[in-house]
């Protein structure tokens, strides 16, 4: 869904400076059935003036300005730094979360721990594409409920931390 909005978004403008012309009602518009759609057009607007304002019309390459963004959290400022700039980074939704874990790669409570302890213990050239791969499974396979662990090609090396119904 966030994809597709985007590149309609993007359609209309791909720069801060065509975005600030766009109104909070039209980048509603655009961007709906996203969830929070409304908060968002309004984030969009102020988010393009402060990189106008601030860093020349670019959006910023590091994590910690990014996060400067009003909007911007952990995971967006990754995936910015990863598939815009390709920069190493570890994007870590609901999903890379709750994987990890149920595989028992990591021990941790939230998306933000989850980012830190990968940074330690994934191998930096599979932070970018680690997850792409397990939205996917996710989606697919490895549901929050009620996991599909019968057809999972690792179900086997699978310790299912936190499993209580499976398929």
């Amino acid at each position: 869904m966030t994809k597709k909005a985007s590149l309609k978004l993007f359609g209309h403008a791909d720069t801060a400076k065509k975005m600030i012309n766009l109104d909070e009602a039209e980048i509603q518009k655009i961007i709906y059935p996203v969830g929070f759609y409304k908060t968002k057009a309004k984030r969009i607007i102020e988010m393009s003036h402060k990189i106008l304002d601030e860093y020349g019309g670019k959006v910023p390459d590091t994590i910690d300005e990014l996060l400067k963004l009003k909007g911007v959290g952990r995971k967006t400022a990754n995936i910015v730094v990863t598939l815009g700039y390709a920069k190493p980074g570890v994007c870590v939704d609901t999903h890379v979360h709750r994987i990890s874990n149920r595989w028992g790669y990591v021990k941790t409570k939230n998306p933000i721990q989850t980012e830190f302890a990968l940074r330690e213990k994934l191998p930096q050239e599979h932070w970018i594409e680690y997850n792409d791969i397990l939205v996917a499974y996710g989606q697919n396979v490895c549901a929050p409920i009620s996991p599909k662990c019968s057809i999972c090609p690792i179900e086997e090396h699978c310790p299912k931390i936190g499993v209580g119904k499976h398929r």
